[in-house]
């Protein structure tokens, strides 16, 4: 009677872990996929950003499946594993892109969450980290005040600001450099902004202050439009010596449309140092933050650092990156 209740036991806990294995197999074999398509599908979108995470599927399935001695389900579950490490295993290498001279730069990127960021928290850490150009979204006209008031344009003295009275469509440039060929940029719904830095260089600095449609609110074929068209914009700028795109891509890695903005020499900055996947969104849950959807591009300028800080107040972890220029 004894062994046939610990036969009954272990098939059970075999079947559990068969159920277990196949499952986690299944959810991170189709999120590695989503993660490779181009697709106008809100639920491909959703997957491809949640990718990171479904990979637990099969870490903790393949380790039942070890548990439950099913030892082609734990193949299986490593075989999942390898390709998402071979897809973002190069992050985590870092090393310089070229050979730069040129002077260093300090570039932050915050979203403000429709301007209910602590502007003195944001001045205080412009100040404190030395920062040369700040690059806001969901900017408003209450927190362009509010910045002004607590002395950001003390330490960054010119401006291309386009606040809303209202909602997230607001951004801002702000540097310690003279700004020039100042514009928002048309194709999108929030806005995005483009200008002219000029740091003492034969050639000034190109920079996108960028602010995409969300991929959850916005319909898909909307999200995808516009990251063709930043990748339209960004691929206009060929000749330019240095161009840097910071912002709130509404995108991650994961997404094969961000990954189609990095060609023609472009390359994120945590891919540069070697920072890998950075969530940055969302810091205003229990949780930490689970997606990274901000991020600092450069062509012709190597970064050398980057850091994700906090933004008191926000939705969003701010980035700070040094960028060595051409």
């Amino acid at each position: 009677m004894h062994t046939d209740t610990t036969t009954t036991r272990r098939r059970t806990l075999r079947r559990l872990a068969t159920i277990i294995g196949v499952a986690g197999i299944v959810v991170g074999l189709v999120a590695w996929i989503a993660t490779r398509l181009a697709v106008e599908r809100n639920v491909v979108i959703v997957l491809a950003s949640f990718a990171p995470v479904a990979m637990f599927a099969p870490l903790i399935g393949g380790m039942v499946a070890g548990f439950g001695r099913r030892w082609i389900l734990c193949a299986g579950s490593a075989v999942v594993l390898g390709l998402f490490a071979w897809s973002v295993g190069p992050l985590y290498v870092g090393g310089p892109t070229g050979a730069v001279h040129g002077p260093s730069i300090r570039i932050m990127q915050a979203n403000l969450m429709v301007g209910s960021a602590d502007p003195e928290s944001l001045v205080a850490t412009v100040r404190d980290r030395n920062v040369d150009v700040l690059t806001v979204q969901e900017l408003t006209s209450g927190a362009a005040e509010a910045l002004k008031t607590a002395g950001l344009e003390d330490v960054l003295p010119h401006q291309f600001l386009v606040p809303y009275g209202g909602g997230g469509g607001g951004a801002g440039i702000y540097s310690r450099f003279p700004l020039s060929a100042t514009r928002s940029l048309d194709g999108f719904s929030p806005e995005t902004l483009a200008a002219e830095l000029n740091v003492g260089l034969a050639q000034p600095v190109t920079l996108f202050a960028v602010h995409t449609a969300p991929p959850y609110i916005s319909p898909a074929s909307v999200w995808a439009a516009e990251q063709r068209t930043l990748g339209s914009y960004l691929a206009d700028v060929d000749g330019r010596d240095n161009v840097i795109a910071s912002g709130d891509f509404n995108a991650t890695y994961s997404h094969k449309e961000f990954r189609d903005l990095l060609t023609n020499g472009y390359a994120s900055a945590a891919d540069q140092v070697g920072a890998g996947l950075i969530p940055t969104y969302p810091t205003d849950k229990p949780y930490p933050a689970i997606v990274g959807i901000d991020h600092i591009l450069t062509r012709g300028p190597v970064a050398t650092s980057l850091d994700r800080i906090d933004v008191k107040g926000s939705d969003h972890h701010g980035l700070i990156a040094d960028i060595t220029l051409a």
